[in-house]
């Protein structure tokens, strides 16, 4: 409709624009795929595998035996920095969070939605999965993880299944 030498739009396509445009942000949003998390400390996988010998499971100690590997946090990182250990203002970040007892507010990179049910220790243990599949080589990262090394999508995971000679039964993932 015009009205002089402007046009008036109706306000049914306004909603129906506005719907869309939310939609698209939604689903980019809920696939679970977390890119360029900024992480409130600098973490140095390297410095901390390959300088100091730890392994995946010294800080994800859950992914052999529960289903979330577990983020870890100042319970884990207070075993080697009850007190500073190199003059890193990230370290002393860390010890800020000891001290004051508040959980690093890690941001999580890997995620899946709620419907599948991924579990680390069906994969890690009774699998023998090195985490560098899914993973990469953390290991060799001076900086934290910020986005998934593979794209978590139910075509990997299926093609993963596959290759693997293991179940592609939809009940063994989505419940």
């Amino acid at each position: 409709m015009q009205i002089g030498n402007t046009f008036m739009v109706k306000p049914n396509r306004v909603a129906a624009s506005v719907f869309f445009l939310l939609a698209i942000i939604i689903a980019g949003c809920a696939d679970g795929q977390n890119s360029d998390a900024v992480q409130p400390i600098v973490y140095s996988h390297y410095t901390h595998v390959e300088e100091g010998g730890a392994e995946c499971l010294d800080c994800h100690q859950y992914a052999e035996t529960q289903s979330a590997a577990s983020i870890p946090n100042i319970k884990v990182c207070i075993d080697c920095h009850d007190e500073a250990i190199s003059e890193s203002e990230d370290e002393a970040t860390l010890l800020m969070y000891i001290s004051e007892n508040k959980k690093i507010p890690w941001r999580q990179v890997y995620s899946v939605p709620d419907y599948v049910f991924f579990s680390h220790r069906r994969h890690v243990k009774l699998g023998q999965m090195e985490c560098a599949v899914c993973h990469g080589d953390v290991g060799s990262l001076a900086v934290p993880v910020a986005e998934q090394y593979e794209r978590i999508t139910m075509e990997w995971c299926m093609d993963c299944h596959e290759t693997s000679n293991v179940s592609n039964d939809c009940y063994a993932c989505h419940r």
